[in-house]
C-alpha cells in the first residue's frame, strides 16, 4: 500500500504535558461553576465542621464536583472519584486532588438540606446578571425511580396472607415449646429463635399495614373531595339545562386499602407506579399513577424557580405547595400555566388569592380539530353565574389565554425532558422522601447552572 497515514506515537503521547488552561477555555462549564460556587455563602456548611482531625476537603471543592457531575449526567460518587483522575474538567474542579467516593457520598448526604439555600442564592445571582425576572411560570411533574427494588414490595392482599401464615406458625411453635420433646424436634432447631424471628417479621408487617391504611385514608379523602365536586357540577348543569347530564354519574370512592396497594420494605416512602413508557410497573416517589417530582419554570429564562418532591395523592394537591416553593426574594409570578391534572376550584381560588392569574386546562385538547376548530369555534363568554370550569375553558380559548398556555410546550416540558434525557437523571441515589427531596434540589440546581451558563455565554 502506497497511501500514507498519520499515526499516533502513544509512548511519546504518554509523556505529553498539558496545561489545563489550554483545554479549558474561559467559557467552559467547569470554570463557570467554580466561579459561581465562589460567590455562594457557605457559612452554614463551614460551621458544621469540627476543629479536630485532619484537614478536610473544602466544601467549595466537593460542591463543585457534585454540581458539575449532576450537570453533566455523572451522579455516582464512585464515578465522580474516578473522573477526578481521568476527566480534565473534574480534575480542574478538584484542584488536582482525588477525594474518595465515601467522602463525596457522605458530603452529599450530610449537606442535602443546605442545598435549598444554595438553590435560592444561584437564582439571585441569575437575577443580578439580568437573566431572570419572575413573571409567567409553568408547573409540571414527572416520575423518578426510587432507589428501591420492586421485588421488595408486598401488596396489601399478600401482606394479610403472610401475616395470617406467620401468626399460625408462631402459635404452632408456642404449642411445641410447651410440649417439647427433644426426640420430636431437629437437633439444630431453637424454638425461641424461630419464634422471635417470626415475631420480628410480624412487627414489620404490622407497620406496613398501618402505613397502607393511612395512605388509603388520605387517598379516600382526596377522591371523596373530587367526587363531591363532580356531583355538584352535574347538579349545577342539570339545573341550568333542565335535563339530566349525559353519561354515567361518577362512582363514589372506596374506603380502605385495595388488594393491590403496595408497600416497599427497602424504601417505605416509595411506591409501585405504572410506567408510562411500557406496560410494567416500577418503584417511584411516591404516589401510584401520578407525577410527583414537581418543577416551576420561568418562561423567558427557562430556569427552574420552584421545585418539590411531594407526597400528595394527586397533582391537584401538589399545585399550591409547589408554587409556594418559589422563593419570595425572586418576586411574585404573574401567571401560572398548568395542565388538566392540576385543575380544581380550590387551586384556582388559591392562585388568585396569591395574586397569580391561573391558566389551567379543563380537559385534554382534541387532536386534528380542522380549520373550523381553530377559526370558527369561538363561543360567547359564559354568564357570570356559570361554573368555574366554563370560565376557565373560555379563558383558554381567548387569543391571550391560548398564547400563554401554549408556552408550556416550550418551557416546562422541555426542562423535564432535558433532566431525564440529556442529564440522564432517572433514579435517585438516596433513600427516604426527605433525602430524595434534597437530591431533587441538587438536580434542579445543577440544571439551573447549566442553563445559566448557556444564557451567559450563548
Amino acid at each position: 500500500m502506497t497511501r500514507k497515514f498519520k499515526t499516533a506515537d502513544y509512548e511519546k503521547t504518554l509523556d505529553l504535558q498539558i496545561s489545563l488552561r489550554e483545554v479549558l477555555p474561559p467559557d467552559h462549564l467547569a470554570r463557570f461553576i467554580v466561579d459561581v460556587v465562589e460567590q455562594l455563602d457557605l457559612s452554614n456548611i463551614y460551621k458544621q465542621y469540627s476543629d479536630k482531625g485532619a484537614p478536610p476537603y473544602a466544601p467549595e471543592v466537593l460542591l463543585g464536583l457534585l454540581f458539575y457531575g449532576y450537570a453533566t449526567g455523572v451522579f455516582s460518587s464512585r464515578k465522580i472519584e474516578q473522573a477526578t483522575t481521568e476527566v480534565i474538567p473534574f480534575r480542574f474542579i478538584a484542584g488536582n486532588m482525588q477525594p474518595d467516593h465515601d467522602t463525596i457520598a457522605h458530603f452529599r448526604q450530610q449537606f442535602l438540606p443546605e442545598l435549598k439555600e444554595m438553590f435560592v442564592q444561584i437564582l439571585l445571582i441569575a437575577q443580578e446578571m439580568d437573566y431572570l425576572q419572575v413573571g409567567n411560570v409553568s408547573l409540571d411533574g414527572s416520575k423518578i425511580h426510587a432507589d428501591a427494588s420492586k421485588s421488595k414490595a408486598v401488596s396489601y392482599k399478600r401482606l394479610l396472607a403472610i401475616d395470617a401464615y406467620l401468626q399460625a406458625e408462631v402459635n404452632e411453635l408456642f404449642a411445641l415449646a410447651e410440649a417439647a420433646d427433644g426426640g420430636q424436634l431437629p437437633a439444630e432447631m431453637n424454638i425461641q429463635d424461630e419464634i422471635e424471628r417470626r415475631q420480628h417479621q410480624l412487627a414489620r408487617l404490622a407497620e406496613a399495614k398501618k402505613v397502607l391504611e393511612a395512605r388509603a385514608q388520605a387517598r379516600y379523602e382526596a377522591e371523596q373531595s373530587d367526587f363531591e365536586a363532580q356531583m355538584q357540577a352535574r347538579a349545577e348543569k342539570a339545573t341550568k339545562t333542565g335535563r339530566k347530564p349525559a353519561g354515567q354519574p361518577p362512582k363514589p370512592p372506596t374506603v380502605g386499602p385495595s388488594d393491590k396497594d403496595q408497600y416497599n420494605f427497602t424504601d417505605p416512602e416509595s411506591r409501585i407506579m405504572k410506567n408510562a413508557n411500557n406496560s410494567g410497573f416500577d418503584q417511584h416517589y411516591p404516589v401510584p399513577g401520578r407525577c410527583n417530582t414537581q418543577v416551576v419554570v420561568e418562561h423567558d429564562s427557562r430556569l427552574i424557580v420552584g421545585h418539590w418532591l411531594c407526597n400528595q395523592p394527586n397533582d391537584k394537591q401538589a399545585t399550591l405547595p409547589t408554587l409556594d416553593t418559589v422563593p419570595p426574594e425572586l418576586g411574585q409570578p404573574d401567571t401560572a400555566n398548568l395542565d388538566t391534572g392540576y385543575f380544581g376550584e380550590k387551586n384556582i381560588a388559591g392562585l388568585q388569592a396569591r395574586g397569580i392569574e391561573p391558566y389551567i386546562a379543563t380537559g385534554r385538547s382534541p387532536h386534528h380539530q380542522g380549520w373550523r376548530g381553530h377559526f370558527l369555534d369561538n363561543p360567547d363568554p359564559p354568564s357570570q353565574n356559570a361554573a368555574v370550569k366554563e370560565h376557565m375553558a373560555y379563558k383558554l380559548r381567548t387569543d391571550i389565554g391560548n398564547a400563554i398556555y401554549r408556552l408550556r410546550k416550550s418551557t416546562v416540558e422541555p426542562v423535564i425532558g432535558i433532566i431525564k434525557e440529556v442529564l440522564g437523571f432517572r433514579q435517585f441515589s438516596v433513600r427516604g422522601l426527605v433525602a430524595a427531596g434534597g437530591e431533587w434540589t441538587l438536580v434542579c440546581l445543577a440544571y439551573n447552572l447549566k442553563r445559566l451558563h448557556i444564557l451567559h455565554y450563548g
